[in-house]
């Protein structure tokens, strides 16, 4: 019987990784290209979204080499992407007009303040389930249309594209044809509301948006589009599924149910609670978004954002120069003394949920003469575990839901030091898949069940995972976690 694959597209903040799984869901071989990371002397990030579309035709070629398959046996496409980075393009030419705003840029914050002051703040979060902040797409799209020559008389003549990477790609792939985005993206500009499924006409008008500019929203499962990838391909392929990198991991850790949680780690990390059919507004500091919409239906989410887990590694890294290799970190921290009780809290620039201080600023704490490089080093990695804790006991509180499990995913899920730490920290399981690429699997998984190749309910009974059980006394890891909290109130106090 001839072999069928689903193509995944993982378009994230460092890079692209093409991604083909087979028809029993498997991995069967992955390529990455990595992207320049544009940062100037003021903190802002960009991105060059042409570097993004090629890289994203290359890594296609890549990976259907790799895998030495007849390209023709590639069936459908999911893609999965970095969110709330905004790109605005000429709707004709299809080319930016500026680069890519990131998500991790907060040039948008003057602009955030202005509609903060004119009293909208609370409008914005009941409407969106966000907080009035730069980091989500809508500041950053405005920033565009204010400061770039041209282009907002260019919008309000619908003559520009807005939106968010995934309808970036879609439409430089489906040559202009398929201007869309879904759901879960949507959820994640600041301008669609969470309540009516749609555009909010008020908000874009408030952030200086024209509503023509914005994308048509879609079902995360839908169809949108065909592409060939250049040529690479003799003949299209649909492309069936679109998801946010963190709904794509979600989908991916068979989080469908209420009260199922994951936590992705990367250069930040996202903490995701489906809670069903229940739309959540937190009163502590995280947000709600839509998970996904499927099958016609949608489901909402709670979640915690991070700035920095990953990243505070590479920081160790290559600016403190404390360790030559990652590894090398979560070894350090394994052999550190188990009675130093040094603290690190990454706010380098300000922290975000559950705290939402943008004056925040970084520290070390709790050092004395027990303190060396290892035990720095540890605070360093343990701030990760500290962090993940933060959200996942906040959502405990506000949903009412029992969480029984952490489903983990990303690259420093590897370290057996941080899963064990993450497991003694918050005393339930914490689960790591036998697959790292869980973005990029959930939105294969999404667009192979559209497709009707998977099966919905067989092609995650065949998930392995290893579970990293609580290994201290409760009081000790209470005591550790209390000790995380003194060190986060003097950050905020000293910023």
């Amino acid at each position: 019987m001839r072999q069928t694959y689903l193509l995944a597209i993982d378009q994230s903040t460092q890079g692209t990784k093409g991604m083909l799984f087979d028809a029993e869901g498997q991995l069967t071989a992955r390529c990455d290209r990595s992207h320049a990371q544009h940062i100037d002397d003021r903190g802002w990030v960009e991105h060059d979204p042409e570097e993004i579309y090629r890289n994203t035709v290359a890594v296609v070629r890549d990976v259907v080499e790799r895998a030495g398959i007849d390209k023709n046996q590639v069936a459908a496409v999911g893609i999965s992407n970095q969110r709330e980075t905004a790109v605005v393009w000429d709707r004709e030419s299809g080319r930016p007009v500026y680069n890519a705003i990131v998500w991790q840029c907060a040039r948008g914050e003057q602009i955030c303040e202005e509609i903060r002051a004119a009293g909208y703040a609370e409008r914005v979060r009941e409407s969106t389930g966000l907080p009035l902040s730069p980091y989500f797409s809508a500041a950053k799209i405005a920033w565009v249309l204010r400061n770039v020559d041209g282009v907002e008389e260019r919008a309000r003549a619908g003559g520009v594209c807005c939106g968010t990477v995934d309808s970036w790609l879609l439409y430089r792939l489906t040559g202009g044809k398929t201007y869309a985005t879904d759901y879960s993206n949507a959820s994640r500009t600041q301008l669609f509301n969470l309540r009516a499924l749609s555009w909010d006409p008020e908000l874009c008008k408030l952030f200086g948006i024209p509503l023509d500019c914005m994308a048509r929203v879609r079902g995360s499962d839908e169809w949108y589009g065909d592409t060939d990838f250049e040529g690479f391909f003799d003949r299209p392929v649909p492309i069936l599924a679109v998801l946010g990198d963190s709904h794509g991991a979600l989908f991916g850790q068979d989080c469908r149910e209420p009260g199922l949680v994951k936590a992705t780690y990367g250069t930040g990390s996202s903490v995701m609670l489906n809670t069903g059919d229940d739309l959540i507004v937190s009163q502590s500091g995280l947000v709600t978004s839509l998970a996904w919409c499927m099958q016609g239906k949608v489901q909402y989410v709670l979640e915690g954002n991070i700035n920095y887990t990953g990243s505070v590694i590479g920081w160790l890294k290559n600016d403190l120069q404390l360790v030559q290799t990652v590894r090398q970190a979560h070894e350090l921290a394994a052999a550190a003394n188990p009675l130093d009780q040094t603290y690190f809290v990454p706010a380098f620039t300000g922290l975000g949920a559950p705290y939402w201080d943008s004056a925040a600023t970084g520290l070390f704490t709790g050092i004395t003469r027990l303190t060396g490089r290892a035990e720095m080093v540890r605070a360093g990695v343990d701030c990760i575990a500290y962090q993940v804790a933060d959200i996942v006991n906040l959502m405990r509180e506000e949903s009412g839901l029992a969480i029984r499990e952490l489903r983990v995913d990303g690259g420093p899920t590897e370290s057996t030091y941080l899963m064990q730490r993450q497991s003694d920290i918050l005393g339930i399981p914490v689960c790591v898949p036998r697959w790292q690429e869980l973005s990029g699997m959930g939105a294969a998984y999404a667009a192979g069940i559209s497709a009707g190749i998977y099966d919905r309910e067989a092609i995650f009974s065949r998930m392995e995972r290893t579970a990293y059980e609580r290994g201290m006394p409760a009081e000790q890891s209470e005591a550790l976690y209390r000790g995380w909290k003194r060190a986060v109130q003097t950050a905020l106090r000293h910023g």
